[in-house]
């Protein structure tokens, strides 16, 4: 694997990590929303990532282990989350149904907060990969000097 390989394979780790961060954002801005109907109600979202890992052949390539290779984070998709919504007896809220129930979504605030801790963690991580590959680059071309 060619060192400019790593500037690829970090940057679709802080793409995948900034659309973390963002999911977080948004499950953690509609924590306390209510509706009175079970369909209406925000549900989590959480992301799904995948690895990227395959050697492409080249035509210029002799051997596999010539053959460029291709390695990173892929995003496979948002889902929601399964978890049991939140069901509350408010009868005087103004979203309350019929019976005076009002619903919440599926957010725990806690598990969401960890994941924007590990979010910004990982993120960084892949900032300091990328500084760390261009260190090395910038002293591979003054070992000439």
């Amino acid at each position: 694997m060619a060192l400019g390989n790593i500037f690829d394979i970090a940057g679709t780790g802080m793409n995948a990590q900034s659309l973390r961060l963002n999911t977080t954002a948004s499950n953690l801005a509609n924590a306390e929303s209510a509706s009175s109907s079970i369909d209406q109600v925000y549900r989590a979202r959480h992301p799904v990532f995948s690895a990227i890992h395959q050697q492409v052949m080249s035509s210029f390539a002799v051997s596999d282990q010539d053959a460029p290779a291709i390695a990173g984070v892929k995003v496979d998709g948002i889902v929601e989350s399964d978890a049991p919504l939140v069901r509350r007896y408010e009868p005087d809220h103004p979203k309350a149904n019929e019976e005076g129930y009002v619903y919440y979504p599926n957010v725990n605030p806690v598990e969401e907060l960890t994941n924007m801790i590990s979010a910004s963690r990982s993120f960084q991580m892949n900032v300091e990969v990328m500084n760390s590959a261009k260190q090395m680059m910038q002293r591979v071309l003054t070992l000439g000097q």
